[in-house]
């Protein structure tokens, strides 16, 4: 077997907007918030599922699917791989903004439901050591929750780094999943959960059309782009600012041997200045 990077936009959409496999997402949702009992999630309308045609030239570093179960309860899962600027803030009116618009002015603000937001983030995005961790409006000192409407949930796949063999909670498997699936050669022995067992099986590259595998190819490319940019413009901050520090030694006398020094620019940079 060959696997799908879970992160490329193509195979997150596939495999967690299918509306013939909701068991994926169900089981998904259910094992990222831990729920048990009467809580579960048994069945969810997914409102913007896999349809290649739309997705295949959709902005790649942002993906999401979103659905809302039975007690109106609305999921957004996205995954992220690369930090955009003011991302906190982002996500914050992403959410608020879907939580608003369940009604129109005028109509009862009790027919409000919640919104659970759910980050998989390629990076390190909290300071916690936790790669799972639960975010909502509290109170500061006794962590009294009044206002219960929002809540998010962030997995920093960085921060995850149990090996398959230590895999016990399906919590954990999943989040693997996402990570090293298309690392494997087969499915590992202690998957359990039907839900997971079927990704698996959606995250074989041999299951998939032509089609589908060149637009998997093509929105790779895409990604690997707008890693670059980035790069290139931290690069390019990084630069400018070391012009700065030269310029203001410059300007206070410092000789040219300890600018290079403190800046990594090459006399001739540092004369141009």
């Amino acid at each position: 077997m060959h696997f799908v990077d879970i992160k490329n936009d193509i195979a997150f959409r596939k495999i967690f907007g299918n509306e013939n496999k909701k068991i994926i997402l169900i089981s998904f949702l259910n094992a990222v918030m831990k729920l048990k009992g009467k809580d579960v999630i048994e069945d969810v309308e997914i409102l913007n599922s896999y349809q290649l045609p739309i997705i295949r030239n959709l902005k790649a570093s942002i993906i999401d699917v979103k659905a809302r179960d039975k007690k109106g309860k609305t999921y957004i899962i996205e995954m992220q791989v690369a930090e955009p600027d003011g991302l906190d803030k982002r996500l914050l009116y992403y959410a608020s903004k879907d939580y608003s618009q369940q009604i129109e002015s005028g109509e009862y603000y009790t027919e409000l439901k919640p919104v659970i937001f759910i980050g998989i983030f390629d990076f390190k995005f909290t300071e916690s050591k936790k790669y799972l961790s639960h975010h909502a409006v509290c109170d500061v000192e006794d962590g009294e929750r009044v206002i219960k409407d929002m809540d998010f949930y962030f997995i920093e796949l960085p921060k995850f780094t149990k090996p398959l063999e230590e895999l016990v909670e399906v919590t954990d498997k999943w989040i693997f999943f996402i990570k090293e699936a298309e690392n494997l050669e087969v499915v590992p022995a202690n998957v359990d959960d039907e839900g997971l067992k079927a990704a698996y099986q959606d995250a074989n590259k041999h299951s998939w059309s032509k089609e589908e595998l060149e637009a998997y190819d093509y929105a790779a490319m895409r990604e690997q782009d707008e890693r670059g940019k980035l790069v290139h413009a931290e690069k390019k901050g990084e630069r400018n600012s070391k012009i700065e520090i030269a310029k203001e030694m410059k300007n206070d006398g410092e000789p040219v041997n300890k600018i290079i020094k403190y800046t990594g620019l090459t006399e001739d940079e540092i004369n141009e200045i």
